[in-house]
């Protein structure tokens, strides 16, 4: 049995660390309003892009000088994985589902005899999925320690990938993060980023059905639209991604706060039995030696 002062720092200890999970979960709770913010307020643009691509794409798909990036290489050996988790712990399972579809993605494509190669934005996905995959990893960003992240660091995400592209070093390229959709629930997603998704149907409905005309041509505008879709699309995957980090850690924190105050109250009731328990060995002691004399 535990000794009375033992008990007193356990029960110390306990409501120290109440004191730590309840200040990291009014922290995430004030993070997660601005980042559900950002990330609402990214959802249509990104989805108004993605519809103008289809567009235009569905225009020049079928032409033998369509843009790499709109049509892909042409084959289906190589997948690119960019896989978006965060870059601290202390959030539950949101890191660890995301490692989880990213790894099933990757046995998939591999027992199907396609490569896979990795592409990983935060710290936590990379610690994951290079316990398993560490020859797979091409890149690693980490965004450790930055108080925001920036358009301008997704645009160097995407620059990379551009890169890889033109190096030939992949043929499609996918999307997987969480997507936010509340507070307790976190979504696992997989977006294909290259080739760009057209509708179905789109690539046999060009040619006399089409119906508009681009001022400049669509080749012309593709070139812009598409660099900038990709990053616009990535950067939408990291809003959503930390908001939901910002979200699961919440829940999280949440969880500790309450297990500690459980934990606390076990621990005093616990205190309170020895105590008494002690007290009453001392009476008896104290009255069988008043008797004996």
């Amino acid at each position: 049995m535990a000794s009375l002062k033992d008990l007193r720092g356990r029960i110390n200890s306990v409501k120290s660390t109440r004191k730590i999970t309840q200040a990291m979960k009014m922290v995430a709770a004030a993070k997660l309003r601005r980042a559900q913010a950002q990330a609402e307020a990214a959802r249509p643009y990104a989805q108004r892009m993605e519809a103008i691509l289809a567009s235009l794409g569905a225009a020049v798909a079928s032409s033998p000088d369509a843009p790499r990036m709109l049509v892909g290489s042409g084959g289906d050996k190589v997948h690119l994985l960019v896989v978006v988790t965060a870059d601290r712990g202390l959030a539950g399972p949101f890191n660890t589902q995301v490692g989880r579809l990213a790894r099933a993605r990757i046995r998939a494509l591999e027992a199907e005899g396609k490569q896979v190669k990795l592409l990983t934005v935060g710290r936590k996905g990379a610690t994951f999925l290079k316990r398993e995959f560490a020859s797979r990893f091409v890149g690693e960003v980490t965004y450790a320690g930055r108080k925001r992240i920036e358009f301008a660091d997704a645009e160097a995400v995407a620059m990379q990938v551009a890169g890889l592209l033109e190096e030939g070093a992949f043929d499609v390229c996918s999307l997987i993060y969480n997507r936010f959709r509340n507070v307790i629930s976190q979504i696992p997603t997989e977006q294909r980023l290259i080739p760009t998704p057209l509708p179905e149907g789109a690539v046999e409905a060009v040619g006399p059905q089409a119906l508009y005309e681009y001022e400049p041509a669509e080749d012309q505008i593709l070139a812009t639209l598409l660099p900038r879709n990709l990053a616009i699309q990535i950067y939408r995957a990291i809003l959503e991604s930390t908001a939901g980090e910002h979200g699961a850690r919440m829940t999280a924190m949440d969880n500790a706060t309450r297990n500690a105050g459980e934990m606390i109250n076990k621990l005093t009731l616990n205190y309170n039995r020895t105590r008494q328990a002690n007290i009453t060995r001392e009476l008896i002691e104290i009255i069988s030696g008043a008797e004996a004399v």
